[in-house]
C-alpha cells in the first residue's frame, strides 16, 4: 500500500522513474545470498493471496509462511481490529496502548514469515458472543469498504478466512470476519459499491475464497475428503529451515498474548473449504496464470528473470544487477500501467540494493524534534560490491546552508563514486515546520466511537516541508488499511549504476547503542514543546480531605517556559490556580503537584485534566512510551486526563500486601483509598511473613504467569488458614502453573459476561461480602467498562459461596463471579470480575466491592 510522502514534485519524480524503495524506521534490512535468490524466484510469481481474521495472533503463521516462502506469492494477513480489547501478558497497557503492542506484534511476525499486514478501522471492543452484537457496535458497512480498499489494491487471486461465518468461530468478531470476507469477495469487483475508491484503485475480483479449517473446528474422525488439502509442513532450504518453524518464530513475536509457540518439523497437512468463486478440485491456485503471461507483452520477461536466475552466484550476488536491469528496462518497455509491473519493478530495485550490498541510512542526532528546532542528520551511503555505484545525490525535506533548494526540500548534489567498502558521510541540519502535528498514530488522533477508529479525512504534515500548498496531506484513503503512520521524515538518495538511475528513499531515524541489547533503531518522532502527564490512573475520595495530585512536565524542546493549570468541574476546588515552569534543558522533567479536594458530600464521577500553556499555545496531551525488546519503542500522546470520583465509602483494614502477575494498575487504585498497599515477590510468600497483611491480593493472571506459585501455594493457604484473606483476580483457564488454585476443588472455563451492565442478581443478600463495610446494591455494577467480568469457574466444591449472578442476553446465568469459601479462620476469594479495567476507569461500584472482599470478616475481628 502505498502512501505519498514527499512534496509533490518529488513523488511525481518517483513515479515517472518509477523507482520508490521505501522503508519503515527499524534496523537497516540486510540480505543474505539465499534470501536474494528466494526473492529472485519470486519475481517469476505473479500471485497474491489475502488471509482474514479478526485480530492480531488470529492469523495462520505456517500458512502464511508457506505461502509467502514456499509458494513465494504475495501473501497479506489483514485483521479488521488491533486487538484493543485484549488483555496483556506483558504490562499493565490496555485498550488503545494495548492496540498499539499488538499491532508492532504483528509487523514483528510479519517480517519473519515474509507477509504483509493490514488493518480496517473496526475497534476491538472485547469479547463478542455473535456477529449480530459485533455489528451493532462495529460500522458493518465501513469495515467493509476497508476490507474492498485492501482487496482492491492488493488484488488477491485467493482470499482465505481463518473462521466459518457462524457460532462455531467462537467469537462475535471471528464470524463477523468471514461474514465480511464473503460479501467483500463480491463487492471488491463491483463498481457501483464504494465507488470513491475508483479514484486510487480499480475493481478487483479474486478467483476465489476458501475457509481454512483445523482441528479445532473439525469433530474427531470427520471425512475431510471434501476440502483441498496443501501440506505446509516442508523445508526451505534457502531459508535453512521449514514452515513450521518459520512459523513458530513469527507466532512467538505475539508476546502480549502469551503465544510463544514450539516449532513443528515435517508433514503438516492445512484444510481448505470451497467458500465462493470459482470451484478448484486439486489446488487454491489453479487456473490462474501466475507467471509474466498474465501481463501484456510479459512473455520475454519471464525468459530475462529465468536467465538471472541460472547465472545467480551466491559468492558474488551483484553479478546478478546487469541481468535485473535488463528485467527492469524490459519492464519499462512493456505496454500499459499493470499493478504487477509496478510491484515487480519496486522488488528489483529491492533486489539490486541487496546485490549490491548497499547501505543507505539517514540518523538523527536525536530521538524527537520539537516543531520550529533543528534536527542534526548523519547521511551515509555504502557500496559493498565490487560494482561502479555513484551517489548522485541526496534530497533532505528541509533547507540549510550546505544545501541546495529544490522546491521545499533540499538537495546535496555529489555526483561521488562509492567504491567498495568505502562509506561516504555527510552531516546536514534540516529544521522542522512550526506546524507540524505530534507523531501520535494516525488512527488515534480523532476521537472515534466504542466500536470504530475514525480517520481524519485529510492526515496532515506526514514529512517536514513546511508550504501552502496541500503536497503534504494525506487523504484518509491513502493511510487507511496501513499499520503505521508513515515515516516523520524521509531521505531520497539517487544513485547510478550502469548508466540506470535508481531512487530510495529512507526513513530519518534515531540509533543508539545499548549495553545489553547492541544497537537499536527508533522512529524519529515528533513531540509537543511540553507534554504534561497526570501521575495517577484515577483519583478517588472517600471523604472529603484533599489528595495531593503529581503533574509531570516533559520538555520536547530546551527553554520551555509556560504556566500548567488543572480544570475541574463545580463542585470540586484546585489550589494554587496555576503554577509556572521554566524548564532549561530538552528533554529534562519537572514534577509540580496541585491539591484538590471535593466541595460537598454529594458522590459524582468526573474527569480531571491538566492544561500547559506555552507561548500563549494550549497543550493538553502527555507522552507515553512502551518499551519492549521485542518491538520498536512506540509513542504516544495520549490526553492528560484522570478520573476524578468522590464516593461514599467506608473501610477498616490497613495493609494490603499485592502479587503482581501479568500487570495491571490495581496497587494504585487501592492506595486511593488509603490503603498501604505492598507489592510481594513470590519468594516472600512465607506464612509468616504475610500474617502482617489485613489481606494479600493476587494480581490478574498471577497463576498463569508466576511458576513459584506451585511451590508457594501452601503457604498461601496456611495464611488464609490462620485467619488472613486472600483475593485471587481472574486465571486463565489454559496454563495454570498448578491444578488447583483454591483451598476446594475449582474448575476455571471461557465463560464471561461481556455486556458491562448487566443486571446483577444478589444470591446471597445477607452475605457480609454484600453489606460490610459498605452496602452493595444494583446501582454499584452500573457505569463498568467493557466487560463485566471473564475466566468464571464452570463448576466449583459446595464449600465455595456464589455471592452474585448475571448473564449475557439470551444466556443462563452465570453464577461465579464472586466465590467465597470460608477456610480455616479465614477467607478466600475467587473473583472474575474486571477489577484491572474498572478500577484505573474510576468505577465508584468497583472500589467498594474490592474494599468488601479485602475487609471481609474484619468487623469480627474488631
Amino acid at each position: 500500500m502505498r502512501i505519498p510522502r514527499l512534496r509533490a514534485a518529488l513523488l511525481a519524480l518517483l513515479v515517472a522513474h518509477g523507482n520508490l524503495f521505501s522503508a519503515q524506521a527499524q534496523a537497516p534490512k540486510t540480505y543474505s545470498s539465499s534470501e536474494i535468490l528466494l526473492g529472485l524466484k519470486k519475481l517469476n510469481v505473479l500471485g497474491s493471496v489475502l488471509y482474514i481474521a479478526a485480530h492480531p495472533d488470529d492469523e495462520n503463521t505456517r500458512l502464511i509462511s508457506y505461502m509467502a516462502n514456499g509458494r513465494l506469492l504475495e501473501t497479506g494477513y489483514l485483521s479488521c481490529t488491533r486487538g484493543d480489547g485484549g488483555q496483556n501478558l506483558i504490562g499493565p497497557e490496555l485498550r488503545e496502548q494495548l492496540g498499539v503492542i499488538r499491532t508492532q506484534e504483528l509487523l514483528a511476525a510479519r517480517r519473519i514469515d515474509g507477509g504483509k499486514q493490514f488493518f480496517t478501522r473496526a475497534n476491538d471492543f472485547g469479547f463478542s458472543k455473535t456477529a449480530e452484537e459485533t455489528f451493532t457496535i462495529w460500522d458493518k458497512e465501513q469495515v467493509l469498504a476497508d476490507m474492498v480498499w485492501v482487496i482492491r489494491q492488493r488484488r488477491p487471486d485467493v482470499l482465505i478466512t481463518r473462521f466459518p461465518p457462524d457460532a462455531r468461530a467462537g467469537h462475535g468478531h471471528h464470524t463477523a470476519s468471514a461474514i465480511l470476507a464473503a460479501e467483500a469477495f463480491d463487492a471488491a469487483g463491483d463498481p457501483k459499491r464504494f465507488p470513491e475508491q475508483l479514484k486510487y484503485v480499480q475493481p478487483w475480483q479474486p478467483k476465489r475464497l476458501f475457509w481454512n479449517t483445523g482441528s479445532f473446528f473439525v469433530k474427531p474422525g470427520e471425512n475431510m475428503d471434501g476440502y483441498l488439502k496443501l501440506d505446509a509442513g516442508g523445508y526451505n532450504p534457502l531459508l535453512g529451515q521449514s514452515y513450521g518453524e518459520i512459523a513458530a518464530r513469527s507466532r512467538s513475536q505475539h508476546r502480549s498474548q502469551g503465544f510463544g509457540s514450539a516449532a513443528t518439523r515435517g508433514e503438516a497437512l492445512e484444510y481448505l473449504q470451497f467458500t465462493k468463486g470459482e470451484k478448484a478440485s486439486k489446488d487454491p491456485f489453479e487456473g490462474i496464470d501466475m507467471s509474466w503471461s498474465r501481463v501484456k507483452g510479459g512473455a520475454a520477461v519471464g525468459k530475462l528473470v529465468e536467465d538471472v536466475i541460472k547465472k545467480y552466484d551466491p559468492a558474488n550476488p551483484s553479478a546478478s544487477v546487469t541481468g535485473l536491469l535488463k528485467v527492469r528496462a524490459a519492464i519499462d518497455k512493456m505496454p500499459g500501467a499493470d499493478f504487477w509491473k509496478t510491484e515487480k519493478r519496486e522488488k528489483i530495485d529491492e533486489l539490486v540494493y541487496a546485490c549490491l550490498g548497499l547501505s543507505l541510512t539517514a540518523n538523527a542526532s536525536e530521538a524527537t524534534a520539537t516543531p520550529g528546532n533543528q534536527v542534526n542528520l548523519s547521511i551515509e551511503a555504502l557500496n559493498r560490491s565490487s560494482l561502479p555505484v555513484t551517489l548522485k545525490w541526496f534530497e533532505a525535506p528541509a533547507i540549510d546552508g550546505e544545501l541546495a533548494a529544490v522546491g521545499n526540500s533540499a538537495r546535496k548534489s555529489l555526483d561521488e563514486a562509492l567504491v567498495n567498502g568505502k562509506p561516504v558521510a555527510k552531516q546536514v541540519t534540516i529544521t522542522a515546520p512550526t506546524k507540524l502535528f505530534p507523531s501520535q498514530p494516525y488512527w488515534l488522533r480523532e476521537t472515534g466511537t466504542t466500536g470504530m477508529y475514525r480517520v481524519p479525512d485529510v492526515v496532515e504534515n506526514y514529512t517536514w516541508p513546511e508550504h501552502p500548498q496541500q503536497a503534504n496531506r494525506v487523504e484518509s484513503w491513502e493511510v487507511l488499511g496501513t499499520p503505521e503512520n508513515p515515516p516523520v521524515s524521509e531521505v531520497l538518495f539517487k544513485v547510478e549504476v550502469a548508466g540506470t538511475a535508481l531512487y530510495y528513499s529512507k526513513p530519518v531515524q534515531y540509533k543508539r547503542t545499548d549495553p545489553v541489547y547492541g544497537e537499536l533503531y527508533r522512529p524519529l518522532t515528533v513531540v509537543p514543546p511540553v507534554a504534561v502527564n497526570i501521575i495517577g490512573q484515577a483519583y478517588v475520595f472517600a471523604d472529603n480531605q484533599p489528595k495531593t495530585v503529581p503533574v509531570n512536565l516533559k520538555a520536547g524542546r530546551a527553554d520551555a517556559r509556560g504556566t500548567v493549570a488543572l480544570q475541574v468541574p463545580a463542585g470540586w476546588k484546585v489550589e494554587p490556580a496555576s503554577i509556572p515552569f521554566d524548564i532549561k534543558n530538552r528533554d529534562e522533567e519537572r514534577t509540580v503537584s496541585f491539591q484538590v479536594q471535593p466541595v460537598g458530600n454529594q458522590e459524582s464521577s468526573t474527569q480531571l485534566r491538566a492544561v500547559a500553556t506555552v507561548d500563549g499555545q494550549s497543550y493538553t496531551r502527555g507522552i507515553q512510551t512502551i518499551n519492549y525488546p521485542h518491538i520498536p519503542v512506540q509513542t504516544l500522546f495520549p490526553e492528560a486526563v484522570a478520573p476524578l470520583v468522590k464516593l461514599d465509602l467506608k473501610r477498616r483494614a490497613d495493609n494490603i500486601g499485592y502479587l503482581m502477575g501479568a500487570g495491571d494498575e490495581v496497587p494504585d487504585a487501592l492506595r486511593q483509598l488509603g490503603y498501604n498497599v505492598t507489592l510481594l515477590k513470590p519468594e516472600e510468600l512465607t506464612a509468616d511473613k504475610l500474617k502482617r497483611y489485613d489481606a494479600v491480593v493476587l494480581g490478574v493472571r498471577a497463576y498463569n504467569t508466576i511458576d513459584r506459585l506451585k511451590y508457594q501455594q501452601k503457604e498461601l493457604l496456611e495464611y488464609v488458614e490462620r485467619g488472613g484473606n486472600l483475593v485471587v483476580q481472574y486465571t486463565v483457564s489454559r496454563g495454570t502453573v498448578l491444578p488447583e488454585i483454591g483451598p476446594y476443588p475449582l474448575k476455571l472455563s471461557n465463560d464471561r459476561v461481556t455486556v458491562e451492565n448487566a443486571p446483577v442478581r444478589f444470591l446471597k443478600p445477607q452475605h457480609p461480602l454484600l453489606n460490610t463495610p459498605n452496602k452493595i446494591t444494583s446501582k454499584d455494577f452500573e457505569g463498568w467498562q467493557q466487560e463485566q467480568g471473564l475466566y468464571y469457574p464452570s463448576e466449583w466444591d459446595p464449600k465455595y459461596q456464589p455471592v452474585i449472578s448475571s448473564n449475557d442476553p439470551g444466556e443462563k446465568p452465570k453464577d461465579s463471579a464472586i466465590l467465597v469459601a470460608d477456610y480455616g479462620k479465614g477467607h478466600y476469594i475467587y473473583t472474575g470480575l474486571s477489577f484491572f479495567r474498572e478500577l484505573p476507569a474510576g468505577v465508584p461500584g468497583a472500589y467498594r466491592l474490592i474494599t468488601n472482599m479485602i475487609e471481609l470478616g474484619k468487623d469480627k475481628a474488631n
